[in-house]
């Protein structure tokens, strides 16, 4: 044993001596970095000083580390795709990428990393890509404090600010993403995280899941996107303490669920988006624990949704607290705070003595008919919804949340 561990000790320093670094500069060991990394081994760093570098597409297939010295500049002129990474084991780290080329067959990015593992990303800016930073087939990579910004203004002109397709174990954190046309997309991408990233201004989505599974984001901020986040054709999502604010227009919301299941969603605030939430087929969800405020609708569950709880949220100033296509709802909501409850607690236990129907006669009606909007706040509609909270008869009788809590929840 004691012969092995000597063996393993002697590969070690080995490696550390051979190991060497590079500069790269006006006043380094060369002065372009093409000519540097051909003259790379497997554990060399690369160092790039501060400079202008217009040398086409750079390809890194040696496992290296490739460091900036005061963010220099790697320009794609816009007629390549900058830097590519064919090797596992890299570190790529403190440079300004931009002006990729622009075509919709190749998918050209600032960074492209192809069928590796263990690659990080880190602390690098981003600007004017087609994509920002685009993995596919790769594993265990970090994309870490990155700034991936672009300013497309039509879908098909711009591609993801961080794009990842059929990857595993994936970490993007800390990035800001903006002018995009998904901030963040997930295509065939299992357990995986994305954690504290602000996500705003992208043309379609903030983040994008297709086919995604067992997958988790936490404590990222989506704002005034084409639209939130949508979780699409996946399950097993953990989704939580996110905020979704200013997701607004015809089409909007803060995040959409279309045919997904298996999920838990909790300690999210939705604030200030046409619809905080847009359900469709999507089944055996936990919704709790959520701030949904001052939104257009709370949340649009469509009639295809079964199994899901909704239980401990707080829906307040909401227009329309939920709304639904449907005359029979099997989800269940239990013990939420709703601002417009009118109910009394005798008891004094905190919770309403009489049920709550969070589903306003007018939320149906505009459901059908949109342009009924324009009566909104009308004597008329009020009318219809007092006299629909006394006699239910239009509004499903099992869309009801028969423990509302009489005060807000403290999140």
């Amino acid at each position: 044993m004691r012969n092995y561990y000597l063996i393993f000790i002697t590969i070690l320093i080995g490696c550390s001596i051979q190991a060497k670094t590079i500069y790269v500069g006006k006043s380094g060991n060369y002065t372009r970095i093409k000519s540097a990394l051909q003259n790379v081994n497997n554990g060399d760093t690369v160092i790039v000083s501060k400079g202008l570098y217009k040398e086409g597409n750079i390809i890194i297939n040696k496992s290296i580390c490739f460091l900036g010295k005061d963010f220099p500049v790697i320009d794609g002129d816009k007629k390549y795709e900058v830097l590519s990474i064919k090797a596992s084991h890299v570190v790529i780290k403190g440079f300004k990428i931009q002006h990729s080329s622009y075509a919709s067959l190749d998918d050209p990015g600032g960074i492209k990393i192809y069928e590796s593992r263990n690659v990080t990303i880190e602390e690098n800016l981003l600007s004017d890509n087609f994509f920002g930073i685009y993995l596919q087939y790769c594993s265990a990579c970090i994309i870490k404090n990155n700034r991936v910004i672009s300013s497309g203004k039509q879908e098909q002109e711009i591609g993801n600010g961080i794009h990842c397709w059929k990857c595993d174990s994936i970490q993007v954190i800390g990035n800001k993403i903006a002018g995009n046309r998904d901030g963040i997309y997930f295509e065939f991408v299992t357990n995986s995280l994305i954690w504290r990233n602000i996500s705003f201004d992208n043309i379609r989505y903030g983040l994008h899941f297709m086919f995604s599974n067992y997958d988790a984001y936490f404590t990222n901020c989506f704002t005034n996107n084409g639209a939130g986040v949508a979780v699409m054709f996946s399950n097993h999502i953990t989704m939580m303490n996110n905020t979704f604010r200013e997701n607004w227009g015809d089409a909007a919301f803060g995040m959409l669920l279309k045919e997904i299941s298996d999920c838990y969603m909790a300690g999210n605030q939705f604030r200030n988006n046409t619809s905080a939430i847009f359900m469709d087929g999507t089944n055996r969800i936990i919704i709790e624990k959520n701030i949904f405020a001052d939104n257009g609708w709370g949340m649009k569950i469509q009639a295809n949704c079964m199994d899901n709880v909704i239980k401990h949220n707080n829906f307040m100033g909401n227009t329309f607290d939920v709304s639904t296509n449907g005359t029979l709802t099997l989800n269940e909501f239990r013990e939420n705070y709703w601002d417009k409850y009118e109910g009394y607690d005798l008891d004094k236990n905190k919770v309403g003595d009489i049920p709550y129907h969070p589903l306003s006669l007018y939320a149906v009606i505009v459901e059908g008919n949109p342009p009924a909007m324009l009566l909104y706040r009308s004597f008329m509609v009020s009318l219809l919804d007092k006299s629909e909270k006394v006699l239910p008869s239009l509004t499903p009788d099992n869309f009801i949340d028969k423990q509302p809590l009489m005060q807000a929840i403290k999140l």
